[in-house]
């Protein structure tokens, strides 16, 4: 019987001894710390000394892999090669992964595309730069105005190549004739599009 207490004192020095020092420790991960934070940014982009984009936030946070974005409140303008302003549009939220040129825009977002007179409002779009597409998700609603034309529907994609947009899930809108009078639809097709 005399065994019985040695085993017992080896297994608890074995599991003693067994035990981490950095037990409850949290290791540090500098990946999710800013390298940066800049407060009411002011930005100005120039290619061959003119202006392309202008934007303006709250407050920018830029990470250490190089690529990783954060901005509140963002207000931008896009120009053309004459100094014009061909795309404006603000969000409360934006993360960027500057690298693959991938966008995500979050609550009170508006874009309005100056030359088509087209204004896209809504509160999740992602904008792809490298295939220039601007896309919802499949249930989340955005509300398109042109002219007294005015489109609301989820599952939105649009072209910045084509300059076409669909959606494939349900669409209302109305439309404002010159006699003022509204005539109003609704489209329970999965697609409807813009040319």
């Amino acid at each position: 019987m005399k065994s019985a207490p040695l085993l017992y004192t080896a297994a608890v020095i074995f599991l003693l001894s067994s035990c981490s020092l950095k037990y409850g420790m949290s290791t540090y991960d500098d990946s999710s710390t800013p390298e940066f934070i800049f407060s009411d940014v002011q930005f100005e982009r120039y290619e061959d000394s003119k202006k392309t984009l202008s934007l303006a936030a709250e407050k920018m946070e830029q990470y250490k892999d190089g690529k990783s974005l954060y901005a509140r409140n963002l207000d931008f303008q896009i120009f053309d090669s004459s100094g014009e302003i061909t795309t404006e549009g603000a969000c409360r939220l934006l993360a960027a992964d500057t690298k693959e040129e991938k966008y995500t825009l979050y609550d009170d977002i508006e874009i309005t595309n100056k030359k088509d007179e087209l204004t896209v409002s809504a509160d999740n779009l992602k904008w792809n730069g490298k295939s220039e597409q601007l896309t919802s998700g499949r249930n989340d609603m955005v509300l398109i105005k042109k002219g007294g034309t005015v489109i609301q529907g989820s599952g939105f994609s649009a072209s910045g190549v084509s300059k076409k947009f669909a959606f494939t899930g349900v669409v209302t809108g109305s439309t404002e004739t010159d006699d003022g009078k509204q005539d109003g639809k609704e489209t329970p097709d999965s697609s409807a599009q813009d040319d």
